[in-house]
């Protein structure tokens, strides 16, 4: 998530050729001490272990759809400086308060494939030293250990190629580069219980005795029976390898990339394929993936209107149906898409794309990483996560707020609906006409009362006393229970009505065989 940034420190892209005269580079302070450090055995320091070393520091926060973009930016990049001195170091400074828990971050590190280095930047030590203002922030420094250049945002991935190039020239010039390069250590692998790992969204469909589910850190779906009476289900099929891919093709050889939100129309279901920018479609009868929308590239476009294949889409992140419309939580743009299913046109339907919280017409009204999507009557409810808040949507696309006020406003209080503070809320459901929320980053499960325009946490008795979530991030609802997807715990809860909970056996599913270290 952006803010207006404020440089503190001189953007020079041509280290190396420039002759004119430039502001002295000035040192960076050492990370801080006690800090908790993730993928490496000890704490690092600049001035020892990574001295010698050109540094890329990522300021970052683990709920920020911007901060996930650049990734795959800094991972080309370690792949094309790895055999010189070169490291990036992740600086986690959280916003929410629940992303300042050492081991909510370790969990993110994994989630999102993090290989390098990451110091846990605890009440933004290090980013007030720096005079950080943005979430991500990328500072570079050469390998005398000072301060060369800060970018703020997207798409800075050339500005800083051409930066390290020249450091790197530079530096062997001057003889100051390390021996041998920083080689980071990766957390091990996980192997859980459920064969699930970092299940991001959950989806009912009892009609067809089925659960889907979005395997996302093994980058699959997984099909299973509905629950029996003692909360087991068995693995019908598996969509996708378990390895990272954007394939087409049968079940067994398709491949997604950190697939959330479903759907289903009839006997297709369609999958928010995440990272890979795309809606995807599985043909149930015949197992079938094939992609329905999106180019595999990550679009800007704040408009769309062009045929679903041609149209670039921005980490969609849940998908909701209703009279052969697919509505869209576009999460990267900000904005409610939809999908014609008969012309196969796809477009904004509601948000001007600016990431705030702002209710008014579909032109106008603002939205903040939408990433959950129910239906209540004629209403989409919208789980809009960077501003905690829940919204509703008429079928103009006029946005109205229930719960939520602000960017930084947040919290875990319940009661009146003007009143109550959720935290990062990203799942939303309806059973039997009451909506209910995973209220994630407070890891509980709350209740919408829509007469009372309250909401309220529920309990979760279960066999061996209250069940307890971590981070759970899908809800859906069917045949009179609950079922959440929660994350951190590898695993799926069923819910009846009365809050009892229990958690949900999946018989038959494996974890893939050969998965990179970390995941």
């Amino acid at each position: 998530m952006m803010r207006a940034f404020l440089f503190v420190l001189c953007v020079c892209v041509a280290v190396a050729t420039a002759q004119e005269s430039k502001p002295a580079r000035p040192t960076i302070p050492e990370f801080p001490q006690d800090a908790e450090w993730i993928n490496t055995p000890r704490p690092l320091t600049l001035g020892a272990d990574l001295k010698g070393h050109i540094v890329l520091l990522d300021f970052w926060t683990y709920c920020c759809i911007n901060c996930h973009h650049i990734l795959p930016d800094l991972a080309e990049l370690e792949e094309e400086f790895a055999d010189i001195p070169f490291a990036v170091v992740g600086v986690h400074s959280a916003k929410f308060d629940n992303e300042n828990v050492p081991a909510n971050v370790r969990n993110a590190v994994r989630r999102h494939r993090i290989a390098h280095p990451v110091v846990v930047d605890t009440n933004q030590m290090l980013w007030q030293r720096l005079g950080v203002r943005a979430w991500p922030t990328l500072v570079l420094i050469d390998a005398e250990g000072r301060g060369v250049g800060a970018w703020s945002g997207e798409g800075n991935k050339e500005r800083i190629r051409t930066a390290i190039k020249a450091l790197v020239e530079e530096s062997r010039a001057k003889g100051v580069f390390a021996k041998t390069p920083f080689r980071p250590s990766r957390l091990p692998p996980l192997v859980t219980a459920s064969g699930l790992l970092f299940p991001g969204k959950v989806l009912a469909a009892p009609d067809k005795d089925r659960l889907f589910v979005a395997d996302s850190g093994h980058h699959r779906i997984v099909e299973t029976t509905w629950p029996d009476a003692d909360g087991r289900v068995k693995t019908v099929r598996v969509f996708g390898t378990g390895a990272e891919g954007r394939a087409d093709g049968p079940a067994a050889s398709a491949s997604f990339r950190f697939p959330n939100g479903m759907v289903l129309v009839g006997d297709r279901l369609f999958v928010a394929d995440t990272e890979n920018h795309l809606v995807r479609s599985i043909d149930l009868a015949s197992g079938r993936v094939e992609t329905f929308a999106g180019t595999g590239v990550m679009g800007n476009d704040r408009r769309g209107g062009a045929k679903a294949k041609e149209q670039t889409l921005n980490s969609p992140w849940d998908l909701a149906h209703r009279d052969g419309v697919l509505y869209i939580a576009m999460a990267g743009t900000h904005q409610l898409w939809s999908a014609d299913l008969a012309s196969g046109i796809v477009g904004r339907w509601s948000g001007s794309g600016r990431e705030n919280i702002k209710d008014g017409s579909a032109a106008s009204a603002n939205y903040a990483q939408p990433s959950g999507l129910a239906f209540l009557g004629e209403l989409l409810l919208v789980a809009d996560s960077e501003t905690s808040a829940v919204r509703a949507v008429m079928p103009d696309g006029t946005a109205s707020t229930l719960i939520g006020e602000g960017l930084f406003d947040f919290g875990d209080v319940d009661g009146p609906f003007e009143s109550a503070k959720l935290q990062h809320v990203l799942g939303v459901a309806v059973l039997d006409g009451v909506p209910w929320i995973t209220d994630t980053y407070n890891s509980k499960l709350k209740r919408l009362d829509m007469k009372a325009k309250a909401v309220a946490t529920v309990a979760l008795p279960g066999p061996s006393g209250t069940l307890t979530l971590d981070e759970p991030a899908g809800l859906t609802a069917g045949r009179g229970i609950l079922i959440i997807a929660d994350t951190n715990a590898h695993r799926l809860i069923r819910v009846t009505p009365t809050g009892e909970a229990r958690e949900i056996i999946v018989e038959g599913l494996s974890m893939p065989t050969s998965r990179p270290i970390g995941r």
